[in-house]
């Protein structure tokens, strides 16, 4: 029984993504889809790639990290190295977001705080009580 194969089109449909967005996975070469002429034929392997291409995307590494956690796989099929090296990278990324996700909310509570002031203001010099 051979291996079902997605086109490009499938692909887009499938993963709410672009054909560029493909073409730029494979110039990267983080996909490899089988060629025949200008078709390109996304196999299960490239499908399970491009998930995890986007979910790390999703979660903000970079594509150069992505590509070797692919690699590790790649090389190892167990996936133990992968997993390693995903909970060492992923740890990291989540230190990170939750620094932005404080300062985030810095941000939000000090422009909440400027928005009530200057609607004060407006309120003072015109004679108008504030909303």
């Amino acid at each position: 029984m051979t291996e079902k194969t997605m086109t490009i089109r499938e692909m887009c449909d499938e993963f709410q993504v672009t054909a560029r967005t493909l073409r730029f996975y494979e110039a990267k070469e983080l996909l490899a889809p089988v060629r025949i002429g200008q078709k390109r034929l996304f196999t299960k392997a490239d499908r399970g790639r491009l998930k995890l291409i986007l979910r790390g995307k999703r979660f903000g590494f970079s594509l150069e990290e992505i590509r070797q956690l692919l690699d590790l796989y790649d090389a190892d099929k167990t996936g133990a190295t992968q997993l390693e090296a995903f909970n060492k990278l992923g740890a990291a990324r989540l230190e990170g977001l939750k620094a932005e996700r404080e300062d985030l909310g810095k941000a939000i509570d000090e422009l909440n705080n400027l928005l009530k002031w200057t609607k004060d203001q407006h309120a003072e010099l015109t004679g108008s009580k504030a909303a």
